[in-house]
């Protein structure tokens, strides 16, 4: 390709395409999720820090997950509400890049601090006796220093791909952010190698890790069963079905997005499914883990009422 074919200086992203009453409508709605996003997480985070009773290798690795999902959302939403209420729709090439490069990031990151969570759960369930062996404190700085590093790393080779290709229009994305799928489509050169790399990526790091997953809480669920006490079987099981929970949601979503067969309308299911992804998933995590945990209840009225932890 020429070098004047190689670069576009700005795309317009075309958002949801609605009537001006219902992108209002949607603004407000967008704005209250997004607090809620931030308030749930960022609480989650305060007392989690606060709590020397939470100080356990389940709340450090949730902790993190917090701190994934406000950057996922504060990556993708403050543009998309922008867009909604000015007529203005248009973002530069390299800020879309970088936007691009963040999202996949942060949800490589996820997928992975996910997987670190089962096998916490794995092992405290499974292994109790040589948990605090096993899930040190330096294992899981390093559990999760590798998950946040590998989610960068794989986003930085989709990253270098991307980079390599000429863009020379259109200049406008069918989506209400700089989605990988949608930003492909501005390239004017042959992108099957990317494909490929987002199906291999897809593999290794959504069903690879879904397939750790499933196994570990397979055993889990076994140790469960037979489990003597009942408010033991009870607490055990309450814990872990809220890990299955944020982990049903996540792999779901991302699976259906990127491995699914396409529906008739591929655009609007993908505005869907980024919206799940980037408010929904974000917004519901907190609130199934405060809503079926005691332990994060009860940090919670303690920091309410202000009183000390033991």
């Amino acid at each position: 390709m020429r070098a004047n074919q190689t670069w576009i200086t700005e795309v317009t992203l075309l958002g949801f395409q609605a009537d001006l009453s219902v992108e209002c409508f949607l603004f407000g709605l967008f704005s209250l999720f997004y607090s809620f996003t931030l308030l749930g997480n960022g609480i989650i985070l305060v007392v989690i820090c606060l709590d020397n009773r939470l100080h356990i290798p389940m709340y450090f690795f949730l902790s993190h997950l917090a701190i994934v999902d406000m950057s996922y959302a504060s990556n993708n939403v403050p543009k998309m509400l922008a867009n909604l209420v000015t007529q203005r729709r248009t973002i530069s090439f390299i800020l879309c890049i970088m936007q691009t490069f963040l999202y996949l990031a942060f949800a490589c990151t996820e997928c992975l601090i996910l997987v670190v969570m089962s096998y916490d759960r794995f092992v405290a369930i499974c292994h109790p006796l040589h948990y605090t062996v096993i899930m040190s404190w330096k294992v899981c700085t390093i559990l999760a220093a590798v998950s946040w590093i590998a989610g960068f790393l794989l986003a930085l080779v989709h990253l270098v791909l991307i980079l390599k290709l000429p863009f020379c229009g259109p200049h406008e994305i069918n989506h209400f952010f700089c989605e990988i799928l949608s930003v492909l489509k501005l390239a004017c050169a042959d992108t099957t190698l990317n494909q490929v790399v987002i199906l291999a990526a897809c593999v290794f790091i959504l069903v690879g890790p879904l397939c750790l997953v499933l196994v570990s809480y397979t055993r889990i669920l076994v140790t469960i069963l037979r489990i003597q006490s009942g408010e033991g079987r009870r607490k055990a099981f309450s814990t872990c079905s809220s890990h299955l929970c944020v982990v049903g949601l996540f792999f779901g979503s991302a699976i259906v997005m990127y491995m699914a067969p396409k529906s008739q309308h591929p655009e609007l299911q993908q505005k869907i499914l980024s919206l799940f992804y980037s408010l929904f998933n974000p917004m519901l995590n907190p609130l199934i883990y405060c809503l079926r945990n005691a332990e994060v209840k009860g940090a919670l009225r303690r920091s309410l009422w202000k009183e000390r932890p033991m």
